[in-house]
């Protein structure tokens, strides 16, 4: 044959079949979204646990904070407790209790309300430190088991905190110099229905 009339060589192709070749990118791109969809949802997963996480932190500081007040509320009433404010104070006491220390209030206070009468004392206290000891939830106790001042069935308390507070009080005695006296004491303070009553109180060394 003439080399005029020779045509010329047909160009080849590394991919036989374009469309096969277009279906593999294709396939790729789907994997690449499809792990990029599965850690998106994975971030936003764990974002959510991070936040949750972090209000639950928040709310418990807060519910804290309520607990170690009252706890210091209600031992102001009773390290300020004199003379011209007995019968008041002791029924304010009384009112912010729950439980055995509620049941038992009379006798466990019949000592600072004989001290008081008898000694004509006016005492002035301040709170010097308050701070949680230890928090108990679901107060059910194991059957046999022992069951303590500062714990109360779940039915009553939805929790009880274990609160420690130090405190100073000057008692101005009748024909006296003025008395430093120390506090050092545990209280359990309990969640029912939503009010916070002291249900244990301990004094500590």
């Amino acid at each position: 044959m003439p080399d005029g009339e020779q045509t010329a060589p047909t160009a080849q192709t590394d991919d036989p079949d374009p469309e096969s070749h277009a279906g593999r990118i294709i396939s790729a791109y789907g994997v690449v979204s499809a792990v990029l969809g599965v850690l998106s949802v994975a971030a936003v997963f764990v974002s959510v646990i991070i936040w949750s996480a972090h209000r639950s932190d928040a709310d418990e500081r807060r519910y804290q904070s309520r607990v170690m007040q009252a706890a210091a509320d209600w031992t102001g009433l009773l390290i300020n407790m004199n003379a011209d404010n007995v019968g008041a104070s002791l029924q304010r006491l009384h009112d912010g209790t729950v439980g055995e220390l509620n049941a038992d209030f009379d006798s466990a206070m019949q000592p600072y309300r004989q001290v008081v009468q008898r000694l004509q004392s006016r005492s002035t206290g301040r709170i010097e430190a308050v701070a949680i000891e230890a928090v108990h939830h679901d107060l059910d106790l194991r059957p046999g088991a022992p069951r303590s001042t500062e714990q109360l069935p779940s039915e009553i308390a939805s929790r009880t905190d274990k609160v420690i507070l130090v405190a100073t009080s000057v008692s101005e005695n009748v024909g006296a110099k003025p008395q430093i006296v120390h506090w050092n004491l545990l209280l359990g303070v309990s969640d029912v229905g939503g009010r916070l009553l002291i249900s244990a109180l301990e004094s500590i060394r």
